[in-house]
């Protein structure tokens, strides 16, 4: 989780006021864990993070200190929190630079202490980058991926764009080599099974005039990305789920029904619902096999 200068309404949220109310949403995780293993006989429930493990841009020991800042903020601050019922040292000193006290509540620390999760899911796309900002004026410097434009905290850390990544059309970094290191990273870290609820490629896919979607893009982001998670597994790491992202074409956040994530085409634009008639793409295809063999199918239907 991701707590960054934005505006609600038009009114400026103070980082005092949002890492408040994390908070608060943290507690609020903490009592349904509570509740779930006190409602559920034998149930089981875990925190859903997007995680994004951060690289340093170079070996310069103020490169790695940035993205340890960064991982802590961006990754480590909530599921320590879930985990170990704690904020870690790194998070906690970054809150004291920034002058922001966390206020807790008396009951706080016992639902900390005592109530934690059976596992851990998490949604991965891509890995980031940072670096240590030396110049104020030049906090966009370096940067030509999505994922990157909004990382600037001066006197921390600022996004660079990794010049070893290739980027798909949305102008995201690809690294299915960094699924496997953050699956390592979060095991080692937290030794709790691990279930992959979001992975997957967002594209422009087009539709032809036979209804065919040949989108071999996506087939081979999954491939990767799969491939990854077997060597994982083989490394050590408890990997019990995985679920790609996504069945069917949806709504992006950021680019609309522009941007598909599915095996399935539905067919509409921004303005234009039509008869939204769905159609099977090429990795429909591809990924029915594959759950049908228990393998990663080298063909492409």
């Amino acid at each position: 989780m991701l707590l960054v200068d934005q505006k609600i309404l038009g009114k400026q949220i103070p980082l005092q006021e949002k890492y408040q109310q994390f908070h608060h949403l943290m507690i609020a995780e903490k009592y349904a864990f509570k509740l779930c293993h006190e409602l559920v006989e034998n149930g089981q429930i875990g925190p859903v993070p997007n995680i994004s493990l951060v690289y340093p841009a170079t070996s310069k020991p103020l490169d790695n200190q940035a993205a340890l800042y960064f991982n802590s903020v961006r990754n480590w601050a909530y599921l320590d929190f879930s985990c170990f019922g704690r904020y870690n040292t790194v998070f906690k000193d970054y809150l004291k630079q920034k002058d922001i006290s966390i206020t807790f509540a008396a009951e706080d620390e016992a639902l900390m202490k005592e109530n934690f999760p059976d596992f851990v899911a998490m949604n991965f796309y891509t890995t980031m980058t940072v670096e240590k900002p030396t110049d104020k004026n030049k906090m966009s410097e370096g940067i030509n991926d999505q994922q990157s434009e909004d990382i600037m905290d001066w006197g921390f850390y600022k996004g660079v764009t990794n010049p070893h990544l290739k980027k798909n059309q949305f102008n995201w970094t690809i690294d299915p080599e960094g699924l496997k290191t953050t699956l390592q990273t979060l095991y080692d870290r937290y030794h709790l099974p691990i279930i992959i609820t979001e992975n997957g490629l967002g594209a422009k896919d087009q539709l032809t005039e036979n209804g065919k979607i040949h989108d071999d893009y996506r087939i081979d982001y999954l491939s990767q990305h799969l491939e990854q998670c077997l060597n994982a597994i083989q490394s050590g790491v408890d990997l019990f789920g995985y679920s790609p992202w996504s069945a069917i074409d949806l709504i992006s956040v950021h680019e609309g029904i522009s941007k598909r994530y599915g095996f399935i085409y539905v067919d509409r634009t921004e303005k234009e619902l039509k008869q939204l008639k769905r159609y099977k793409k090429d990795s429909f295809f591809w990924y029915q096999k594959l759950i049908q063999t228990n393998k990663i199918p080298l063909e492409r239907r």
